[in-house]
Formats: C-alpha cells, sequence, structure tokens
C-alpha cells in the first residue's frame, strides 16, 4: 500500500466517523421527541484494484416500523374520538344532574309532588297552593335548562367538526408540500429524514381526526386513504368543506338540511350521514354527539314534557275541563299538539292562570282549572286528582311500557349515566390498547446505552485513523530528510 493510499484511507475513515458521531448524537438529543426516528450510517468498503481504497458512506437510514405505526394511528383515531364523546357525556351529566342531584328533574319533580301533598292537606292555605305553582316552575325551567345545555352541547359538537375540517385540510396541505421536497432532495442524494420526521408528526394529526392508512410512493413520497377507502392525498392533497352553524335549536338536524354535513372537493360526501367513509376518529365523534346522541337525549327530554303537558291536560284528571283545554302547563301557552313535539321540554310552561307571577289564581289548582266559581276551601279533592295524576303510570307516544312522572324522569338519568359509564368503559379500553401500542413504538426509538457504546466505539476508531494520518505524516518527513 502507497502512503497516499493509507492518507487516502485514514481521512475517509475519519470523515465517515465524523458523520457517524453526528448522527449518533442527534439520536441522544432527540431522545425525548415525539415523532423522531433513530437513524444510522450506512458505510460501504471502497475497492481500489485489488486492495481496500477505504470507506464510503451510503446513506443516512431511518429507522420506522410501518406495521406498528399504522395501528398505533388507528389507535389514535379511536382514543381521540372516544375521549370527545366520554368528555361530553360528562359534562352533560354534570348539567342534567344524577338520581341523587337536588336540581335534576327527579328530584324537582318529586319537591312538586311532596307540595301538592302538603297542599291537599290543608287546600285552603293560598301559600301552600303558590308554593305547589312555584315548585312545578322549577320543574318547567329544569326541563328548559336541559334543552338549552343539550342544544349548547350540539353547538360545541358542530364547531368541533368545523376545527377538525380545518386541521385537516392544514395538514394534507403540509404532507403535499412536503412529499414533493422529500421526492426533490431524495433525488439529489441529500438527507431528507428530518423532513420524514415532520412528516410523520403532521400524519399523526391527520391520523387522530380520521382513521387512515399510509401508502409508499417513489422517492419517499406517500399517499393517504381512510381505512373506508376515501382517497385523502393521492398526487395531491383533496380539499374538505364545512359550513359551521352558530345557532343550534332542537328541531334543526342534518336530514332537514339546517346544518352541514361535510363536502369533498365541493361534492357532498353524504345526505344520510353528513360524513360518509370519515366516521372513526375526533371528527366522526363529532358528528355522532351531534346528530345522534344528543338527539336522543333530546328527545327523552320531549318524552318527559311530553307526558307532563298531557297529564295535566287530561279532563279525566280535572272535570272542569274539555278537550282541547288548556292543563296546568302547556306548549308557550297551547295545547299539546302531538305532531310537533320536537323541542316541547324548551316551550313547557305553567299556565298563566295559576301562576301569580302573570295574574293568576293559584286556588284554581284547588277549584279546576276551568272553574266558574270559587268552591269550598276546605275540598281537596282537585289536589289529589293532580297527585293520582303525577302518579299514574302512563305509555309514551313509541308505546313503551306505562311508567309514572317520577319513573321516567328517573329512567331517562340512569340512562344518561349508563351511557357515560359506558363511553368511559370503552374509553378505558382504548386508552390501555394505544399505551401498549406506543410502548412498542418507544422501544423501537432510541437506546440511550446503544448509542453511548457507538460513540466510545467512533472514539477509538477516530484516534485510529487519527494515528495512521499522524503516521503518514511523520514518514513523510523523514523522507523529506533524506
Amino acid at each position: 500500500m502507497s502512503i497516499s493510499s493509507a492518507l487516502n484511507n485514514a481521512v475517509s475513515g475519519l470523515t465517515a466517523n465524523a458523520r457517524i458521531a453526528e448522527v449518533t448524537s442527534s439520536n441522544l438529543a432527540n431522545v425525548l421527541t415525539d415523532g423522531y426516528g433513530r437513524r444510522s450510517v450506512e458505510l460501504s468498503a471502497v475497492q481500489v484494484g485489488n486492495m481496500g481504497g477505504g470507506v464510503r458512506i451510503d446513506s443516512i437510514t431511518r429507522f420506522s416500523d410501518p406495521g406498528l405505526l399504522a395501528d398505533r394511528r388507528l389507535a389514535d383515531a379511536a382514543l381521540q374520538g372516544q375521549e370527545r364523546s366520554a368528555g361530553m357525556l360528562m359534562r352533560l351529566e354534570q348539567t342534567i344532574g344524577g338520581p341523587e342531584d337536588l336540581a335534576g328533574i327527579g328530584a324537582r319533580l318529586a319537591a312538586f309532588e311532596t307540595a301538592l301533598i302538603s297542599a291537599s292537606s290543608d287546600p285552603a292555605s293560598e301559600m301552600r297552593l303558590a308554593t305547589v305553582v312555584s315548585r312545578l316552575g322549577d320543574v318547567t325551567q329544569t326541563l328548559q335548562n336541559n334543552t338549552r345545555s343539550v342544544q349548547a352541547l350540539r353547538q360545541e359538537a358542530d364547531a368541533a367538526i368545523a376545527r377538525d375540517i380545518d386541521k385537516l385540510n392544514a395538514a394534507l396541505q403540509q404532507v403535499e408540500a412536503m412529499n414533493a421536497d422529500i421526492v426533490r432532495l431524495t433525488g439529489a442524494g441529500n438527507d431528507v429524514s428530518a423532513l420524514l420526521d415532520t412528516r410523520q408528526n403532521v400524519v399523526d394529526q391527520i391520523a387522530g381526526i380520521v382513521p387512515i392508512r399510509e401508502m409508499p410512493r417513489d422517492n419517499g413520497a406517500i399517499g393517504l386513504m381512510t381505512t373506508s377507502g376515501t382517497t385523502l392525498l393521492g398526487g395531491q392533497a383533496v380539499q374538505f368543506g364545512f359550513t359551521p352553524t352558530p345557532t343550534i335549536t332542537a328541531d334543526m338536524t342534518l336530514t332537514s338540511g339546517a346544518l352541514s354535513g361535510v363536502t369533498l372537493d365541493g361534492v357532498t360526501l353524504d345526505p344520510a350521514t353528513g360524513i360518509g367513509r370519515l366516521d372513526g376518529g375526533s371528527l366522526g365523534a363529532a358528528f355522532a354527539l351531534r346528530d345522534q346522541t344528543l338527539v336522543d337525549v333530546q328527545s327523552s327530554l320531549d318524552g318527559i314534557a311530553v307526558d307532563l303537558i298531557a297529564r295535566f291536560q287530561d279532563p279525566v284528571n280535572d272535570p272542569t275541563l274539555a278537550p282541547g283545554d288548556l292543563g296546568i302547563l302547556t306548549d308557550q301557552g297551547a295545547v299539546l299538539d302531538l305532531a310537533d313535539t320536537t323541542g316541547i321540554a324548551g316551550r313547557i310552561a305553567i299556565n298563566t292562570t295559576i301562576n301569580p307571577t302573570t295574574g293568576g289564581t293559584p286556588s284554581l289548582l284547588r277549584d279546576g282549572l276551568n272553574a266558574i266559581t270559587p268552591g269550598p276551601e276546605g275540598n281537596s279533592a282537585q289536589l289529589n286528582n293532580w297527585i293520582a295524576a303525577l302518579g299514574a303510570p302512563r305509555a309514551d307516544l313509541s308505546g313503551s311500557s306505562p311508567q309514572t312522572a317520577a319513573g321516567r324522569a328517573a329512567v331517562f338519568t340512569s340512562q344518561i349515566g349508563a351511557t357515560r359509564l359506558a363511553a368511559e368503559e370503552q374509553l378505558s379500553f382504548t386508552a390501555a390498547r394505544w399505551d401498549t401500542l406506543r410502548e412498542a413504538e418507544l422501544a423501537n426509538g432510541v437506546d440511550t446505552d446503544l448509542e453511548l457504546q457507538m460513540l466510545l466505539r467512533v472514539e477509538q476508531a477516530y484516534a485510529a485513523n487519527a494515528k495512521v494520518v499522524q503516521t503518514v505524516d511523520f514518514m513523510l518527513q523523514r523522507l523529506m530528510e533524506i
């Protein structure tokens, strides 16, 4: 081997070891960085004739497990969707109140019944009759407040859809731009590991919104598709659209056209569901809350309101009433219309004829709503009728098994709690699965012990190559002295 060959070999070794030291230190520095893929330097020997010619840096390899990454991203979608559902259901339960909540509909009905019983024991007491009206007002106010709360949560879900669509569009544009950069830089022979890290983080954001699969393309580019087959990124990113609704009322639904669904490049994805094949992540959870879960809750509230109005406008429970007359509860001053019950829990009101705040007379509870002349002050028959009406089993509009007013309210609050509990149990399972996949993914990341061992080896190799250079320099000096 000539002196020049030895010098070239040593210099190439120094260069390679410097690059390895740089990559290894980068691995150690980013051990806690999300999305960072461990790198390694790929080397090969340079052959010159029959003798070695040093070492060559072939590439920088970024390590990643595509199968594990895909599974973790699917878990991301499930986790974020269930976190959104469980969180909103918890807030709903806190707003509606549980069976033991003194501000809940069950407690309000119990207080109203207690007031009726108290008034029936002393029907001449104007104060006790006024208390009955006040407790009935608490019932109507609770139903109205619950309706407003449910619709406010639907508005939040609608706003969450809009945010998710904006994030999805922005992220897809970013991935498209990074694809172009990666293809260009790869073709020029540059290291694109940092761009791959950034792109992985952006794709992870998309995976939380909709469940996706990543498809490799030429020169490091990728395509994205939902697990159900909707293309998000082929050659170019698609554009999704959504029109948020600032104010939502109980009668506003997707099927009626009052609420928006998602559009794809200007075309509605699915008029029936509004989301088409994008379901499964946080976006799907927001649609389910806005158009299904909370709509069902409102329907149950409306069922309670319908039941109460019907009980107290039935002539069987007040002989002074005729069919079509107002009872002690009304639909904003009108009789119950079974063809228009959507949102009635937000419209339920006390009949003004018994409400002292509107000039009414609470004693009509004792005498009958349409009594022409006052009855005996000590007669509790009509008050007992109201008590019996409240406790009589009645079927709802769906023809379910008959229930008392208190029983229907108890079933409603129990269903809210059961739905929230089921969502939290599902969230717990999904979170445990996500943790397992995430730990497996991190296990394939940077191992600080191995990286430190590599640095020690680099130090030794660097010193050895430097010694070769020093030796060659000494030999050349001796030659110059001859």
